[in-house]
């Protein structure tokens, strides 16, 4: 089952903890969202970047909580991205055992999107689920 969720960033702390002379900047912000479609609630994102001249990557763990297909509860996101001379990569999976409520048990991968009509968070969930 796929589902698709627009989301607004609510919130966004960043603190640089690495600025060399040379090389990309390194920094972690607390990021939170609010979801609204298929997905309907709110999260908060533990998130660590490099932002260079020649490209930018980020990592991040995001717990969401809210009602996702009639169900509620919560679970997290482990994801990332690279944008670097050769395009865009990015990955993301929910975390095996994260989910509460009617969402234990959830499994899947999941996608971000910024576009210029939305900002979307699409999950591929297990069969099953």
């Amino acid at each position: 089952m796929q589902i698709t969720a627009f989301f607004a960033i609510t919130g966004w702390d960043e603190t640089t903890y690495d600025e060399p002379a040379e090389g990309p900047k390194l920094t972690r912000a607390t990021v939170r969202k609010a979801f609204s479609g298929d997905l309907e609630g709110t999260s908060v994102t533990e998130l660590l970047t490099a932002q260079g001249d020649g490209g930018s990557g980020y990592v991040a763990s995001e717990r969401i909580s809210g009602t996702l297909a009639g169900r509620t509860g919560t679970f997290v996101l482990q994801h990332g991205g690279i944008d670097g001379p050769d395009g865009q990569v990015a990955f993301g999976t929910i975390v095996a055992g994260s989910g509460t409520g009617d969402l234990a048990g959830i499994a899947g991968t999941s996608r971000y999107e910024h576009t210029d009509e939305a900002a979307t968070l699409t999950l591929d969930l297990a069969a099953g689920w």
